[in-house]
């Protein structure tokens, strides 16, 4: 089978894609047929080699942790699924093989995706949905009637974050370039700051802010919040509370006990899922420069042709 690989770290030029021997199926685990995949900041970290305190990982390496497709077939210990039921799931970032035709993982990371969803949309849920989900409310303690600021509100956890605390009853500040307000005030967002123009500091009484940026963005961010307010960052590990603030690096690890929630927020007509660009799996280079961009809108994906 096809697989996206790489022998070294660095750049998304060190992915080639290859033909790969799938291994053995496993008593508790499912064969799926890869339909979709959806590519996290977290792939370029890994690529990169700066995660391997975290995520240590062996060369060869088939990056990608989010996944969608059919069951193949299923472990001898699996009764919940049968071959043809249509999934999505997330492997360990250590495990990845989400870039792939074909992936074996723990039947118990799965979840059967309902008849309406795409493939493409079912990819895009597992890391952003469940980041966006524990973030504002594991970490952040979001709560009805409060004031949150989502940066780079149009990427891909930004946009179910925004989702996600609009139906939770939160006054929703977005930051985003202007050609993503429109898109933004439609999916919930009460107020949105074009970051290229305005200074995000002008916001003020902030309960909450998701740090999708760190660096300067989140320096700044800390002057926002009001008393006992905090920050839930996604991307600086050592954030440490300041003056009165809190603040707390969000360790996202699992996808399975969010998917569900997920599942019936879009069956419900209450979570949309935004998609940027779709390559082909031979095109897997393309799309990891695309994620790398930072400028994407919504979620990346590949679409492995089965």
């Amino acid at each position: 089978m096809k697989a996206a690989l790489i022998s070294t770290f660095g750049g998304p030029d060190v992915i080639t894609v290859e033909e790969v021997k799938l291994r053995d199926l496993q008593p508790d685990e499912a064969a799926v047929r890869v339909e979709a995949a959806g590519l996290n900041p977290l792939d370029l970290k890994i690529i990169a080699g700066y995660m391997q305190q975290v995520f240590p990982i062996t060369f060869p390496y088939n990056p990608g942790t989010d996944f969608s497709g059919v069951i193949e077939a299923v472990g001898a210990h699996v009764t919940n699924l049968r071959p043809g039921d249509r999934v999505a799931g997330r492997t360990a970032p250590s495990a990845g093989g989400a870039f792939a035709r074909r992936l074996m993982i723990a039947a118990g990371d799965l979840c059967v995706i309902p008849p309406e969803m795409s493939f493409e949309q079912a990819a895009a849920l597992p890391t952003a949905f469940g980041t966006a989900r524990q973030a504002l409310f594991d970490v952040g303690h979001l709560q009805r009637g409060q004031r949150v600021l989502i940066h780079a509100a149009a990427g891909g956890v930004g946009s179910m974050a925004v989702q996600l605390a609009h139906h939770a009853g939160a006054y929703v500040i977005a930051t985003a370039s202007a050609r993503n307000h429109e898109l933004l005030k439609s999916l919930g967002a009460d107020e949105v700051v074009d970051y290229r123009t305005h200074d995000s500091t002008d916001v003020h009484e902030i309960d909450l802010v998701l740090d999708t940026i760190g660096g300067e963005t989140l320096a700044k961010s800390w002057s926002v919040l009001r008393p006992g307010g905090r920050i839930a960052s996604l991307v600086e590990f050592g954030i440490k509370p300041q003056n009165g603030h809190a603040g707390e690096f969000v360790f996202f690890a699992v996808a399975a006990p969010f998917l569900p929630e997920g599942l019936r927020l879009f069956q419900g007509g209450q979570l949309q899922i935004i998609t940027d660009a779709i390559f082909p799996l031979d095109q897997t280079r393309s799309a990891l420069e695309k994620l790398a961009t930072g400028h994407a809108r919504g979620k990346v994906l590949i679409r492995t042709g089965g």
